[in-house]
């Protein structure tokens, strides 16, 4: 049991709240235990960043940086190690954790780069001086991680927040606590300064206590669009925090024209169930043309779908896919086939589990076609077949959901591509390419329900950092003297002023004998702070003298 699981201002603390246990997938035995941060270790979490944030914001930058680099080094030297705790912990095999576990030892250096591209500072010449560009740091960040990619996805916000001088409370998922807790394990060996990262592990109430608490300027979440909404509109009302919000989607691949077959079928089979269908880009229906040629991808599609291998994530041969993260995941991915079915919906090749005790699933493809469903994201390995016409009617379809993450064409035509990419509404549009690939150098993020318009990865920097613009002079004096001065009054010039000034008030007040709110201006009489207004007290008394 791990008794001290929160890492608060440099120390590992045992937590207050209720008790927390993680399952192994495959067969349910307890993996890790812990009482869960309760109020008092998310405020001391956000009070250790909040103390940290000063000295980590103005250290030079190279030394935030050089930290960095030490923890991507002490991750290549762990990276078996970690690959085979997010095995553990989610049931994903060991040849898809340790890519992932590659991806957080890359991101370091991926993120150097994009601060310096996207944010870090600016200088350019004007007439009279210089313009100013830099990017100062929020402050306290908290980050909510995944558990379908327990290690990459919070990676994916601490860095470029930490490099841009921020601290961190991190909340991890409830169900990917030891990965966590590994991953600060080696940011303390990296040698990062007490209250820069803090760890604080719990489930729906220590969220829910960090989301609250005054400390934080900003949240980076990454999770389901239901838990995101709840964030977003919980900060509605306070424009002064940062939100970042990366979501799911329920997205579309269209198959247009398929010359061959195998090759389009290891792209749909790629987009609709590796990690068990459980990336937020993953192809969750797909669109095929109605014609006999879309009748025989069909029947391929099944049957490949059919024979893929679904095991324990240390079995070898290694499996295609391992399970879903837990029974209540997997409990909730047959329901949803049920519920599709019911609607009228036609199993083309059935979703089961074969064992109870075990979140193992197989492959489920399900035909829709003219049927009304739920705009919903089965986060699972369930595909959803509808047919088409034409091809504007498919854009249509791909389009109408309320989320706009990710969507995809199989064709050999560059003209339908061109056009899908024009009117597709989503944040990540490939072709010929799984939906579930993407690159390092480009942002990551969608639209609609998917998203905040903030996207991550390359663009990561963007919502770690405000801009401050400057305008600067070293000396007052305007810069090779083109800009003109006012003229400065001599002492006579002021008499002389003041000279005309008394004349043309004299020939003024010669021409009336009130003034409003003055009884009488030729004959002055005492004026009480009671009886007329001070603008108006202030110019009867000038009038008098």
């Amino acid at each position: 049991m791990a008794i001290n699981a929160h890492f608060i201002a440099g120390q590992w603390l045992q937590g207050s709240g209720a008790p927390l246990t993680k399952l192994a997938p495959e067969n349910q035995a307890p993996l890790w235990q812990a009482a869960s941060a309760g109020a008092a270790e998310v405020q001391a979490a956000c009070a250790a960043a909040r103390g940290a944030f000063y000295a980590w914001s103005h250290l030079a930058l190279a030394e935030r940086i050089a930290c960095v680099q030490r923890f991507a080094a002490l991750l290549d030297a762990h990276k078996e190690a970690l690959a085979e705790m997010i095995s553990r912990e989610t049931s994903k095999p060991l040849w898809e954790t340790r890519t992932e576990v590659q991806a957080m030892i890359g991101k370091a250096a991926i993120s150097i780069d994009a601060y310096a591209e996207r944010t870090g500072d600016r200088e350019s010449a004007m007439p009279d001086g210089k313009a100013l560009l830099r990017h100062r740091p929020h402050g306290v960040m908290a980050v909510f991680g995944p558990y379908n990619f327990p290690g990459h996805l919070p990676n994916g916000h601490i860095i470029p927040a930490l490099i841009a001088g921020n601290t961190v409370v991190f909340k991890p998922s409830e169900l990917t606590p030891a990965t966590a807790e590994l991953t600060v394990q080696l940011w303390q060996q990296a040698g990062i300064p007490a209250g820069v990262i803090n760890l604080i592990q719990g489930g729906k109430e220590t969220g829910q206590a960090l989301l609250e608490n005054r400390d934080i300027d900003g949240v980076l979440f990454t999770g389901s669009a239901s838990v995101g909404t709840h964030f977003h509109r919980y900060l509605g009302g306070q424009p002064e925090k940062m939100l970042a919000l990366e979501m799911g989607g329920n997205n579309a691949l269209i198959v247009a024209d398929a010359a061959d077959i195998d090759a389009a079928l290891h792209v749909i089979i790629q987009s609709a169930f590796i990690s068990a269908g459980q990336r937020c880009t993953c192809a969750r229906r797909l669109l095929v043309r109605h014609g006999e040629k879309g009748d025989a991808l069909l029947q391929r599609l099944v049957a490949a779908s059919a024979s893929i291998r679904a095991g324990r994530w240390d079995a070898e041969p290694q499996p295609f896919m391992g399970g879903v993260i837990s029974l209540q995941a997997a409990q909730a991915m047959l329901a949803a086939q049920d519920k599709l079915e019911r609607l009228g919906g036609k199993v083309l090749l059935r979703m089961t589990q074969p064992d109870p005790n075990s979140t193992l699933l197989t492959p489920g493809i399900i035909d829709i076609t003219g049927i009304d469903v739920p705009d919903e994201e089965y986060f699972g390995p369930l595909l959803t077949v509808a047919r088409y016409e034409q091809f504007d009617e498919a854009i249509r379809m791909a389009n109408n959901t309320r989320y706009g993450l990710a969507a995809g064409l199989i064709s050999a035509d560059p003209a339908l591509f061109a056009r899908f990419s024009d009117e597709a509404r989503a944040g990540i549009v490939n072709w010929n390419k799984p939906l579930t690939g993407a690159s390092s150098k480009a942002p990551f993020g969608g639209v609609g329900a998917s998203g905040n318009h903030r996207a991550s990865a390359w663009y990561a920097a963007d919502y770690c950092a405000w801009p401050m613009a400057s305008l600067i002079s070293e000396t007052l004096d305007a810069a090779g003297g083109n800009v003109a001065r006012p003229a400065i009054l001599t002492t006579d010039s002021v008499r002389t002023l003041c000279l005309v000034l008394k004349l043309i008030l004299t020939a003024w007040l010669g021409q009336r004998t009130t003034t409003p709110g003055c009884r009488s201006v030729t004959k002055p009489r005492k004026i009480t702070a009671t009886a007329y207004p001070t603008r108006r007290r202030r110019r009867c008394r000038a009038y008098a003298k």
